[in-house]
C-alpha cells in the first residue's frame, strides 16, 4: 500500500505526533447507564451491541444519548426490543473476540458492531484484522444465533479535527483500506451487512475531544441503523 510505504520515511514524525495527541487529548468516560434492558411493544427484537469506545458511548453522558440508547428509542415505537451492550473503550477486534468468548451463550436476532479505530491506531495488520471480524462474526452466529450482523464502518479518520498532518492522513489511509476490507467481507459472508454513517465532521457534532461522535452524531447513527433493522424485518 502507498501509505504503508510514505510512513516508512515519516515514522519519526507520525511517532511524535501521535505520542503529542494522546497526551493532549483528553480521555472521556464511558456514559452512565444501563447496559441492557426490555423497552418498547410490538415484535419481539433481540439486539446486541458490541465494541469500541463508540460502541459503548464515549462522548455522551448518559446511555440514553449514545448509540444504544438512541437506537432504542427509535425502534421501541414498533418493537419489543431486549438488548444488551459489550462495550469497552480500547478495545481492538481480538479483544472483542476474547470478551465473547467468555460470555456465557445468549440469543440475538440482531448485533451492531464497531470495531476498527483502534486497530488503526495501534497498527494491527490489515490481514490480522479481518481474521480477527471473521472469528467475531463466526461467533456471533454459532454461540449467539444472530441473524443479521451489521458491521459498522470506521469514521473518516483524514477528517479528525484532533489529528494533525500528516498523522491524521495516514489514519485516514489505514481507515480507508480497513473500511474496504470490510465492505468486501460483509458481502462475501451471509448475514452480514455494512453499514456506512457518514455524520457531519462539525463540532457540533463531535465530543469535546474532537476524536469521539457526540450526541447528534450517535442519533443520525441511530437512525440510520433502526432503518437498517426495519428493512430486515419487514422483509420476512
Amino acid at each position: 500500500m502507498k501509505h504503508e510505504l510514505a510512513a516508512i520515511a515519516l515514522l519519526p514524525v507520525l511517532f511524535v505526533e501521535a505520542v503529542i495527541v494522546r497526551r493532549r487529548t483528553p480521555r472521556l468516560p464511558e456514559p452512565q447507564g444501563e447496559r441492557r434492558g426490555v423497552h418498547g411493544a410490538g415484535e419481539s427484537l433481540r439486539l446486541f451491541i458490541v465494541g469500541d469506545s463508540a460502541a459503548a458511548g464515549v462522548g455522551v453522558a448518559t446511555q440514553s444519548e449514545a448509540l444504544c440508547g438512541r437506537l432504542v428509542a427509535h425502534l421501541a415505537g414498533e418493537f419489543r426490543v431486549d438488548w444488551r451492550l459489550e462495550a469497552k473503550t480500547g478495545h481492538r477486534a481480538e479483544d472483542v473476540h476474547l470478551i465473547l468468548q467468555e460470555q456465557d451463550t445468549e440469543r440475538f436476532d440482531v448485533a451492531i458492531t464497531s470495531i476498527g479505530v483502534n486497530d488503526v491506531t495501534h497498527m494491527t495488520g490489515l490481514g490480522r484484522w479481518v481474521d480477527s471480524q471473521k472469528a467475531i462474526v463466526e461467533l456471533l452466529q454459532t454461540k449467539f444465533l444472530v441473524r443479521h450482523i451489521l458491521l459498522t464502518g470506521l469514521p473518516p479518520m483524514h477528517m479528525f479535527p484532533s489529528l494533525p498532518q500528516p498523522l491524521r492522513w495516514y489514519l485516514g489511509a489505514r481507515a480507508f483500506s480497513f473500511n474496504k476490507e470490510l465492505r468486501l467481507f460483509a458481502n462475501r459472508y451471509e448475514g452480514c451487512e455494512f453499514v456506512s454513517i457518514d455524520y457531519p465532521l462539525e463540532p457540533a457534532f463531535m465530543a469535546t475531544d474532537g476524536f469521539h461522535p457526540g450526541a447528534p452524531a450517535y442519533d443520525l447513527w441511530a437512525g440510520h441503523v433502526a432503518g437498517v433493522i426495519r428493512r430486515l424485518f419487514y422483509k420476512k
